[in-house]
């Protein structure tokens, strides 16, 4: 389909990766290479806009705590806009746009108004972030699966599949969920799963990463000390165990705590 200036509207949605520019994969910056348009998420390195060529229009529109550039509605009237008025429009969204990113709405609403769509995946940070720092999210004899889950929904509360992930022995990844860890805590706590090994990664993959190691019981304390802030993927199951380091944390902390 062209408009009258046989500009042929696109959205190209891509997956950045968990934050090291070097985790977009080789399509991703091709596409990127194509864009009329960038329209990037918080999360999202900036390094990446390199690869969008000098004349794209390259718009932020990210979300973080609470304080949107934009709101999700009027994201998807940039992306339909924008590719009437320029051609193609590359979304550029952290980690793999359809892991709690709200890209398959995004692609939904292109296409109510006949735009081309293309969807590029990218490297999740649920399972890019662990295995960066060495923790494999399933191992044979240690964990048989893993489940992702957000920390926070839509209206502001700790989701409820937390307290199904409890009493399960998979590994469990929880995005967004920083602002929740004293109720997250409280639930394994309620399942008697005090000893529970759990990772706070935050900025993975990035040169400012930070990790906090511990258990059910120590992990509040251990991520104040840490200095612990959003972004940040939580980890909880016996594969955390594996990192190199959990050893020696857990009995460098539990000397301190006593």
């Amino acid at each position: 389909m062209k408009t009258r200036n046989n500009i042929i509207p696109k959205l190209t949605l891509i997956g950045a990766g968990p934050g090291d520019p070097d985790l977009i994969t080789v399509k991703g910056i091709e596409a990127l290479g194509s864009a009329d348009v960038v329209l990037y998420d918080a999360l999202v390195n900036k390094e990446l806009l390199k690869y969008a060529p000098i004349g794209a229009l390259k718009i932020y529109v990210g979300k973080r705590n609470k304080k949107h550039t934009y709101t999700q509605e009027q994201i998807s009237a940039l992306i339909v806009d924008n590719a009437f008025a320029y051609g193609n429009v590359v979304r550029l969204k952290g980690g793999d746009p359809f892991v709690f990113g709200r890209g398959f709405e995004e692609i939904q609403h292109a296409e109510l108004f006949n735009i081309e769509t293309e969807i590029i995946p990218g490297i999740s940070s649920s399972i890019g972030v662990p295995t960066s720092q060495g923790i494999p999210v399933t191992n044979r004899g240690t964990s048989e699966s893993f489940w992702v889950i957000t920390g926070t929904t839509s209206k502001g509360k700790l989701s409820s599949d937390v307290k199904l992930a409890a009493q399960t022995s998979a590994t469990i990844i929880i995005l967004m969920g920083l602002n929740k860890l004293s109720e997250i805590v409280s639930v394994y706590k309620k399942h008697n799963k005090h000893d529970t090994a759990i990772a706070l990664l935050q900025n993975g993959t990035l040169q400012s990463e930070n990790l906090a190691l511990g258990t059910i019981d120590t992990i509040e304390y251990i991520a104040k000390e840490e200095k612990i802030e959003a972004p940040a993927i939580i980890v909880i199951g016996d594969v955390v165990k594996l990192h190199k380091d959990f050893s020696l944390s857990l009995v460098d902390w539990k000397f301190l705590l006593n």
